[in-house]
Parts: structure tokens; sequence; C-alpha cells
């Protein structure tokens, strides 16, 4: 069960998820904008966004010892060092791994938003992206062979919402650090 004292330690370090935001829409700022990406930069991308979310979930389930963190850390940083491993993966199979990631990340985001119900306001934040990443990962099961330029856009257009989501979840943790100074 999150308590006030890891509450306090995740508001300490708002700044990464503040952070984490801003890497999801530059990233998502290059999916939309730039979709005659080849399916092997889509990869390497996809690889730089899974390998830089996962350290930084790392290091703040590391410092608030918020296990669910840390496992969606270790996550995003395996599928990161698969991605690069393999960069001729097939779209379906890109579609695959990045689905299952999502859906992973999407649970233990509810599991956090639930669990802060009790400790904060504004919690839903956590549960409202844990569903929109579960719903993206379903979505990309459904029809895995679309093609690469709709896949594309759909993970663009899911960097922008989670990041946007991030960025003012990760400003309400800082003014809730604030107040519980």
């Amino acid at each position: 069960m999150l308590g006030p004292e890891m509450v306090r330690a995740v508001a300490r370090h708002w700044w990464v998820l503040l952070l984490r935001s801003i890497v999801a829409v530059l990233f998502a700022g290059m999916a939309l904008f730039l979709p005659g990406l080849t399916l092997v930069s889509l990869v390497l991308l996809c690889g730089i966004y899974f390998v830089i979310d996962g350290v930084m979930a790392l290091v703040v389930g590391g410092r608030a010892r918020a296990w669910g963190l840390l496992i969606a850390g270790v996550i995003g940083v395996i599928a990161g060092i698969v991605t690069f491993m393999y960069p001729g993966l097939t779209a379906v199979a890109l579609v695959i791994l990045l689905a299952a990631w999502a859906i992973a990340r999407g649970v233990f985001e509810i599991m956090a938003g639930i669990r802060l119900r009790r400790e904060m306001t504004h919690e839903w934040l956590l549960v409202v992206s844990g569903a929109l990443s579960i719903l993206f990962g379903v979505l990309l099961l459904i029809n895995p062979a679309a093609g690469a330029l709709a896949m594309v856009w759909l993970i663009g257009a899911y960097a922008l919402a989670f990041g946007i989501i991030m960025f003012f979840a990760a400003f309400r943790l800082r003014r809730f650090r604030t107040a519980a100074a």
C-alpha cells in the first residue's frame, strides 16, 4: 500500500515525471510530423523511448520503493534492449511488443492511481493514463497488420496524450510536495 511517506518521496521527484512527459511529447512530434520514417527508424525510436521511459520509472520507483514502477521500468528497459538487438523486426512483431508494453504499463499505472486515492487528489490522472495505455495496447492487438503509417500516427497520438497527462500529473505532484512540506 502506498503510504504518505511514499507519496512524499514520489512528489519530491515530480520533475522526473515532467521529464517523462517532455520525452513523450518530443517522441509524438517526431512520429506525427515525420510519418515517412522507415520501419527501422521507427523500431529504433521506440527502443530509445522504451529505455528512457524505463530508466526514469526505475529512478522514481527505486527512490520511492514502489515495486510497480520498478517492474514497469524493467519491462521498458528490456523492451528497448530487445528492440536494439533485433532492428529487423517485422511491423507485426513490433506492434505486439508495443501492445504488451502498453498494457503492462497501464495496469501498473491504474494500480498506483487506485492506491494514491487516499493520499492525494487528482490521482485519477494516473488511472486515466493507465486506461489510455491499456486501450492503446488493445487497439494495436486488434489489428497488428495495419499499415506502418497508421501505426506511426497511432503511436504518435498515444505518446502525445500520455505526455500531456503526465505533464499535468507532474505539476500536481509538485503542488502536493509544496503543500506537504
